[in-house]
């Protein structure tokens, strides 16, 4: 399985992280449609921040894990992109897990 973490700031909310780990295992390795979404989607952001606004977020990388920290951002314009953008991330690992559930969680937790 799939876990999904998704950190968020307690006072507005905004996320300031996420972790990606494990193997979905829905199919054999290179056929696992599952994996793969994920790793589009969490890949794409990380290089979607670094390639549109300039910033980029400290990572984490190894087999089965994926995490990324955002970096304190000054400019409230930029902070707004990058916060789209994470968002965004959120909404295509949850229509993710809606449909292959069995094979990803996803926790949001404030910090």
């Amino acid at each position: 399985m799939i876990n999904v973490r998704i950190t968020r700031t307690s006072a507005q909310g905004t996320i300031v992280g996420f972790t990606v780990k494990g193997h979905a295992e829905y199919a054999k390795k290179g056929w696992d449609i599952v994996c793969a979404g994920v790793s589009t989607v969490t890949f794409g952001t990380v290089n979607s921040i670094e390639r549109l606004t300039g910033v980029v977020l400290e990572t984490s990388l190894d087999d089965g894990f994926l995490s990324g920290t955002l970096v304190p951002v000054t400019d409230p314009e930029v902070s707004a992109k990058i916060q789209l953008l994470l968002e965004s991330m959120v909404v295509m690992l949850t229509d993710i897990a809606e449909s292959y559930g069995k094979y990803i969680k996803i926790q949001q937790v404030i910090n």
